[in-house]
């Protein structure tokens, strides 16, 4: 079968049109191949152009206006009140009270000058400097000895600092002392007499008599006070010790030897001042000063700066082993002071019991060496 095929005239075929356009349509007559070179060029030229989207604009805006709000809600414009009760929707904005606020700055910085004066005083008050308390103690190796050092240990160590324990031995300083001195916590010096003495009343005296001399040597300054080991004392004791100016003294109770009544001895008060003395014993009626080696205290610069108390002796203040026993106090004492007007007693009106001496001493009872049992006991009941 034979087709028919209609071709177009020649004047169509040079002429162009975009695609998809009618070849009559005023577009297509209208555009030039100069404005599609140009249209061309435009695209291909700027690539990046197709990127930007239409969002940059509005991000601007929306950073604008942020920053904008940001400023003005940070802004202090004035005060709300707080509201409660039928005015819980009511807000009254008032502008800063400036005077209200510079009278508050001026109270608080008042109180807290007034804050740091009562601080600074407190501070003077509680740092202020505490005399040195020094406490001599003669001791040998006897079967109580362990017990007594502790006792007196236990006291010293609820004394408030600074404190002071001198403990002398005779010949040699034992291992046993020496052990329960360094577990005590309390700052002490363990000091020998290098004198050998037979009698205890002599002991006692020279080994008072070593620490003198160590208190003068080193020129310790504070309040020295004789605490024989086998003495009950109070707290109250030393602390009251630290309000003695040159000497003082108290009543001591004391077990009579006949362990069957209890005795009082030392001074009469009143107030401070001493007025005179009692004594149960008529044999020690012929001393000066009746108080017992426990019954006071003196500053211990009289024994090395003489001069500023113008004691009339030239020679060291020592206890003497030449006097009969229970006269050692007093000639002691008779060296410090020259008579009841230097003295002041504690506590004032003497009205109190600070310190006991018993008299419970063993003698001649053997003791564990180093009090550690080497063997075990034997058993004299045994478990069934």
């Amino acid at each position: 079968m034979a087709s028919i095929r209609r071709t177009l005239s020649p004047v169509y075929h040079d002429r162009h049109y975009e695609n998809g356009g009618a070849p009559f349509s005023p577009s297509s007559t209208s555009s030039s191949p100069s404005q599609k070179s140009s249209g061309k060029h435009s695209s291909s030229s700027d690539p990046k152009a197709s990127r930007r989207g239409p969002w940059r604009r509005p991000f601007y805006q929306f950073l604008a206006f942020f920053l904008i709000g940001f400023v003005l809600g940070m802004t202090p414009y004035g005060q709300i009140d707080d509201v409660n009760g039928t005015d819980r929707f009511n807000f009254e904005i008032k502008p800063p009270n400036v005077e209200e606020s510079l009278k508050r700055r001026e109270e608080v910085a008042v109180d807290g000058v007034s804050f740091s004066a009562e601080s600074k005083n407190k501070k003077e008050e509680d740092f202020a400097p505490r005399k040195l308390v020094i406490v001599v103690t003669p001791t040998y190796n006897r079967a109580m000895q362990a017990y007594y050092l502790n006792r007196v240990a236990q006291t010293l160590r609820l004394v408030e600092p600074p404190v002071l324990w001198i403990v002398v031995e005779g010949n040699a300083a034992s291992f046993e002392t020496s052990e329960i001195l360094r577990k005590t916590g309390v700052m002490y010096r363990h000091l020998v007499c290098k004198r050998n003495t037979t009698s205890i009343k002599d002991r006692g005296v020279h080994q008072r008599n070593t620490a003198l001399e160590h208190i003068e040597l080193h020129k310790l300054d504070g309040v020295v006070y004789f605490a024989d080991d086998d003495n009950i004392y109070s707290l109250e004791l030393f602390q009251s010790l630290r309000h003695i100016r040159r000497f003082g003294t108290w009543p001591v109770a004391m077990l009579a030897p006949s362990k069957n009544k209890a005795i009082l001895e030392g001074p009469v008060c009143n107030g401070s001042q001493v007025i005179g003395w009692h004594t149960n014993e008529k044999s020690k009626r012929l001393r000066r000063f009746h108080v017992d080696m426990s019954g006071f205290a003196f500053n211990s610069t009289i024994l090395w700066d003489p001069k500023r108390w113008r004691r009339p002796f030239s020679h060291p203040t020592r206890q003497l082993d030449t006097v009969k026993e229970g006269f050692q106090e007093t000639t002691f004492i008779e060296q410090v002071v020259a008579d009841e007007s230097d003295m002041e007693g504690v506590p004032p009106a003497c009205s109190r019991i600070l310190n006991w001496h018993l008299h419970l001493d063993a003698l001649d009872v053997p003791y564990p060496q180093g009090w550690v049992v080497q063997k075990n006991l034997e058993a004299l009941i045994t478990v069934k």
